[in-house]
């Protein structure tokens, strides 16, 4: 015969009340992007906050993301202009974070400590601070309006979160980098050779992080571009711009729909990837 557990009173309503909270926090995360979606098949054009789900459902807003573009909205440009940003700007800043890593994992140097420590201090500083001072110097450049300046200041910031990185290499054994020296192999070859193909869960993360940057920034991206063209935008400046009070009530279910089709690219990386992005973490924090 089986026996038969009893579960202590205690026990089960401490369960009972962390499943209720639980529930209750997904709840309130879940809610607004569910509004969100619901409302992107609304076939009323405004804003209608007296009910949850519409009265009419339709799939037209978003064809009329990529067919009817105009002086407030141009998905297409903006998709394509944050596309390219944010490629290249994941290529630069993966290989910054990827090198700066490895130098101060299996480097030695003298102002090594020191060097750390200063990336640290810095990354600690919120980036908005300094926004101002980098608009002026891309301004005195010729690079305000210009998707290139967004590229060179989102890769040139990119070095400071080598962290997660170094820690990873950390995990790397010390004999392989001294047996492909004792080999004959320069520090480039031991990185590319030895290093990277060893990293694939850290590069995954990198990667990511590296694209997630200016494909969702938009206080940086609204600073810098300050063209009035609607081609010039970028996807989270283009859809802001949907929500003035000009254009709101005609565009506020198009712009619910954009922000579902801009979800959708990280949301298939990420699930493609999630099981090296949480080898990377993991892997990452085992060492500092």
């Amino acid at each position: 015969m089986k026996k038969k557990h009893h579960v202590n009173p205690h026990y089960l309503a401490g369960d009972i009340g962390r499943h209720l909270v639980l529930a209750v926090l997904v709840a309130i995360w879940l809610v607004p992007i569910l509004w969100l979606v619901c409302t992107s098949f609304s076939a009323f054009p405004g804003r209608n906050i007296s009910r949850f789900f519409p009265t009419e459902w339709t799939t037209s807003n978003y064809f009329r993301l990529f067919t009817d573009t105009d002086s407030v909205s141009n998905f297409p440009a903006w998709f394509s202009n944050t596309f390219i940003v944010a490629c290249f700007t994941c290529l630069i800043s993966s290989m910054f974070v990827l090198m700066i890593a490895y130098a101060t994992s299996c480097m030695r140097f003298r102002g090594r400590r020191a060097l750390m420590n200063t990336g640290v201090l810095l990354g600690l500083f919120p980036g908005f601070l300094t926004m101002i001072c980098i608009y002026y110097i891309l301004k005195e450049l010729k690079l305000t309006d210009t998707h290139l300046g967004l590229i060179l200041v989102y890769s040139g910031s990119s070095g400071l979160g080598y962290l997660i990185a170094k820690g990873f290499f950390d995990t790397i054994s010390r004999s392989m980098i001294d047996a492909a020296k004792l080999d004959g192999a320069s520090e480039a070859a031991v990185f590319w050779k030895v290093i990277l193909p060893l990293s694939k869960p850290i590069i995954v993360y990198t990667v990511i992080n590296s694209f997630l940057t200016p494909w969702m920034d938009f206080i940086f991206s609204n600073i810098v571009i300050k063209s009035r063209l609607s081609q010039d935008w970028t996807v989270a400046v283009g859809l802001f711009n949907m929500l003035n009070k000009s254009s709101v009530n005609n565009y506020f279910s198009r712009f619910c729909a954009g922000g579902v089709l801009v979800s959708i690219p990280i949301s298939i990386l990420f699930v493609i990837m999630q099981k090296f992005y949480v080898e990377s973490v993991t892997g990452g924090s085992t060492k500092g």
